[in-house]
This record gives C-alpha cells, structure tokens and sequence, in this order.
C-alpha cells in the first residue's frame, strides 16, 4: 500500500498509538530516514524508539564498519538477525525500530518482520539518498566506489526484497513531519 494521505488528527493519533500490539519495523535504503523519521514518530505515537544498528554495535562492542572489516557482511547479517529478534521480542506492543539498510533483504529478517512487526517501507529517489548518505562517513558499503552507483544498484537490487512490506511511504526533501504524516496514515489503514 503506497501512503499519500494527511496525518490523523492528534485524539486520532493517540487512538491508533492504543491499536499498536506489536513493534513498527522501519525498513529501506541507508540515507532514508528510518532513524531520525523513527524517532520522531515513536515520540508521536508516545511509544520507545530503538535503532537496530546502535543495538548491534552496543552487543557486539564495536562499530558496524569494525564488524565489516573484521568479519565480513554475512557475519554481520548474522548478528543483525539476531539483535533484530530480540529487539522485536522485547516489550510487546507500540514500539519503533528502525533496521539498517540491508537487514530486510536478509530473507531470515525479513520473514521475522513480516510475522512479528508492522513493517514500513521508507523510500527515497537516489539523488535524496546520495545527499544524505553523504553526511556520514560510517557506511562500509559505500567505501568500494562511487556511492551514486553503489546506491543506484543496491536500491535496485533491493527493491523486491523491500517492496514486501505492507506499507510504502516516499520520505523526499521536504520535512520529516511530511513522511511522519504519511507513515501514521499508512499504519492506520493497514490496521
């Protein structure tokens, strides 16, 4: 379902926050806004915010391009999964998580989302994700060329993988209340 619609009003939003039984799972491309667009909206459904990556280096005790370097991107996934699990485990109910780019293309992470979270797909046109992913310099994929290329690639390569999701929301330049908006509407007519 691609989201188009204005936001619920405020009584609405409370309302929908009391519908949530199980954690909302923000996937996408990295530079899209699952982290900062999470955060915003678990503080407007009243409900925590978690991002997966933060999880995986607090457990893991090093940085993601550390567990890149040191043993691989399969290793990663792994563990990926792994913390994914958990964090969707803990603390039944309104919950917002936000994954990393690749960890609904996992097929293992995904079929978790999927039975066990509403998952929100984010999307964004590359030159969007080009300028964001450019703000940081902790993206290990992006170190093996041209990140327009390497972006233009994966989020073709991905776009199967992520179009599984049940909701769709377009996250452009505009403020991030927009996608907010879009992403609240999304939930509520999936529920």
């Amino acid at each position: 379902m691609d989201v188009t619609n204005k936001r619920p009003g405020i009584m609405d939003t409370k309302a929908l926050s009391r519908r949530i039984e199980k954690p909302i799972v923000l996937v996408g491309m990295m530079g899209v806004g699952k982290s900062s667009v999470g955060r915003r909206l678990a503080t407007a459904l009243h409900c925590p915010f978690v991002d997966a990556d933060d999880a995986i280096e607090e457990s893991a005790h090093m940085t993601i391009p550390e567990i890149f370097d040191s043993f691989g991107e399969d290793y990663f996934r792994d563990g990926e999964r792994r913390v994914i699990a958990r964090l969707i485990e803990e603390d039944r109910g309104c919950k917002v998580i936000a994954t990393g780019g690749g960890a609904f293309c996992n097929e293992g992470t995904r079929k978790l989302i999927l039975d066990k979270a509403i998952a929100v797909w984010l999307d964004s046109d590359i030159d969007t994700l080009v300028e964001r992913t450019s703000r940081k310099d902790n993206r290990p994929l992006l170190n093996q060329g041209d990140p327009r290329e390497i972006l233009a690639r994966l989020r073709a390569e991905r776009h199967g993988d992520y179009s599984q999701a049940p909701i769709h929301v377009m996250s452009g330049k505009g403020p991030h209340n927009e996608t907010i908006d879009k992403v609240l509407r999304g939930i509520d007519q999936w529920l």
